[in-house]
């Protein structure tokens, strides 16, 4: 992903999002260590994400459909995508958008994320969307997924 951002922006582009309250900071990079279900009948998905120091922070409540697009995306299967990831990747190709990162939080009591992208110009975030299907634009685009540092402390917590 970085040699595809480096080749969009130039080898010297310092790709970093901030909202100016330090943002960055709060978050902690995470990959997609399980991709599963909670129910025998595939309805109820579940994602393991885990830090490189090993901590895990389980997500679910999602549809088993985005379970099963996260772990398709997973195997390299990328041949189709669903209407509105593929909604995104039009978008992005008409503005010469490239998706840069995904960082999941906690609005409320549900997950919420923020998409990255970058131009050749300028940086652009759309904010508040649905955490999974945040998720399955990363697994699809292999970039990073970070995760609000609260949320690895909480689940620590919980076990």
């Amino acid at each position: 992903m970085n040699e595809t951002l480096n080749s969009y922006c130039g080898d010297n582009t310092d790709v970093s999002f901030d909202s100016g309250n330090g943002d960055g900071q709060d978050y902690i990079k995470a990959k997609i260590s399980y991709v599963g279900f909670v129910d025998p009948y595939g309805v109820e998905g579940v994602v393991i994400l885990k830090a490189d120091d090993g901590k895990e922070f389980p997500m679910r409540a999602f549809s088993g459909e985005v379970a099963r697009h996260i772990a398709r995306f997973q195997q390299g299967d990328k041949g189709s995508i669903p209407t509105i990831y593929n909604l995104v990747e039009e978008i992005a190709e008409m503005k010469e958008l490239l998706l840069s990162e995904v960082r999941v939080y906690q609005s409320g009591s549900v997950l919420r994320a923020n998409l990255y992208f970058t131009t050749r110009d300028n940086n652009m975030v759309l904010r508040n969307y649905r955490a999974s299907d945040s998720i399955a634009l990363a697994a699809y685009y292999d970039i990073p997924i970070k995760i609000r540092k609260n949320l690895f402390e909480e689940a620590v917590q919980e076990k």
